[in-house]
């Protein structure tokens, strides 16, 4: 079968939220289908990256994401009451390239993955070709809460870009086959804003590699011995982990230091921001910035620490701690999604003294090994068992994913 699959941004490698779910889909779809890949590269050292994507894909067209260009598209997108979000990705070339695919090719289904790839494919399509429309999140749900969480003129223009955005969300849900999103709540969420399209929302899950995933591999510790580790994993130039790390470095850590000066509060993702960075003056504070690895950070962390209080979706790096055997620490928005079944029993608090209390009670103790979370995350989380449920989708098998 031939599968036309559309990305926000390049699907390799796979070290970042979006990119793992991506890069996955990539992997498994191209087993059995050959896959016309267009993408987008936003990082430059991204670049040395696209023959890899050869391995997978039977073409690839893969566009620089230009940040003027992006802006001019944004503006000239405001003209026909685009988000800015979506006209920051208009694109010509790929455009042209998507239509040369869709005539010559004639691929049997296309799958998009984010909002932003729909508007190549909208009423471009013939009859009978499947068109898959792979939202992940509400994203213009995370706008309506930015646009809370920021003082004027950002709250407007947030605010106005979660409108035109869930009016292009509900768009494209009418338009294609069916959306699909990374967890029930989030398809109910988009099913209670999209009712005339209800029937053709539904969900799949996230996944984990639980053999890259796994405690029993040899990782020294990147610690010193003084050291009582918490850990924070994520990028970290995106706006909810950067409010994260904030909120805990300045109204957790300080009191959990009181009763262990040894605690560390690591922050360890690619792309510090400068305010991230500044974070890393407080006392038990390093931030690590980009790691070849993240995995010996979270094997020899007493705890991971997920102090989000925005978060869409299932959080990867969640599922990621809960493979690695790892007890987590996390408000319940970081949880959201994951179904917790069996003994696995993460320490939940909503505010900052049951963040301070949970973590104290964690490095009371010697380092704790969760089997339980490993457990869950082989039962439930694994990358093929999901991704064959969206695979049936794509192609109308009998075993398509389940309605919201």
């Amino acid at each position: 079968m031939k599968l036309l699959f559309l990305t926000h941004r390049i699907p390799y490698p796979p070290n970042k939220g979006d990119k793992i779910s991506s890069f996955n889909m990539m992997r498994f779809l191209s087993q059995k289908n050959d896959i016309y890949l267009g993408t987008f590269i936003d990082n430059e050292d991204d670049w040395q990256y696209l023959p890899k994507l050869d391995d997978y894909c039977k073409e690839v067209c893969a566009q620089r994401l230009n940040g003027r260009i992006g802006a001019m598209g944004a503006l000239l997108g405001l003209l026909k009451n685009l988000p800015l979000s979506i006209g920051w990705y208009r694109n010509r070339r790929l455009q042209q390239w998507v239509d040369r695919i869709l005539t010559d090719v004639k691929p049997d289904a296309v799958l998009m993955f984010s909002a932003a790839t729909g508007q190549f494919i909208y009423g471009k399509t013939p009859e009978g070709m499947r068109t898959i429309f792979d939202a992940e999140d509400v994203d213009s749900e995370k706008f309506r809460v930015y646009a809370k969480d920021k003082s004027w003129p950002f709250s407007l223009i947030y605010r106005h870009e979660a409108r035109r955005l869930l009016a292009y969300e509900r768009r494209m849900a009418q338009s294609f086959d069916s959306s699909v999103f990374v967890s029930k709540d989030e398809a109910d969420l988009f099913k209670s804003l999209c009712p005339e399209a209800a029937e053709k929302i539904t969900y799949r899950t996230q996944g984990v590699d639980i053999d890259f995933f796994n405690p029993a591999h040899d990782l020294p510790t990147p610690f010193k011995d003084d050291e009582k580790a918490l850990v924070f994993v994520g990028a970290m130039n995106y706006w909810p982990n950067i409010q994260a790390a904030e909120w805990y470095v300045s109204e957790v850590l300080p009191q959990v230091r009181k009763a262990h000066p040894d605690a560390t509060f690591y922050i360890v993702g690619m792309a510090p921001t400068a305010a991230v960075r500044k974070l890393a003056e407080t006392p038990g504070v390093v931030v690590t910035g980009s790691v070849d690895d993240v995995r010996p950070y979270v094997k020899h962390a007493w705890a991971v620490c997920l102090p989000l209080q925005l978060a869409r979706g299932i959080q990867n790096k969640a599922l990621e701690a809960m493979a690695m055997e790892k007890r987590i620490i996390a408000t319940s928005a970081a949880m959201v999604g994951i179904e917790l079944t069996g003994k696995f029993k993460p320490l939940i608090a909503d505010d900052a003294q049951g963040l301070v209390k949970h973590s104290i009670s964690v490095l009371s103790q010697e380092i704790v090994v969760d089997k339980s979370a490993r457990q869950l995350i082989v039962d439930q989380y694994s990358w093929d068992a999901n991704l064959k449920i969206l695979e049936d989708l794509i192609f109308d098998r009998k075993n398509a994913a389940p309605k919201a």
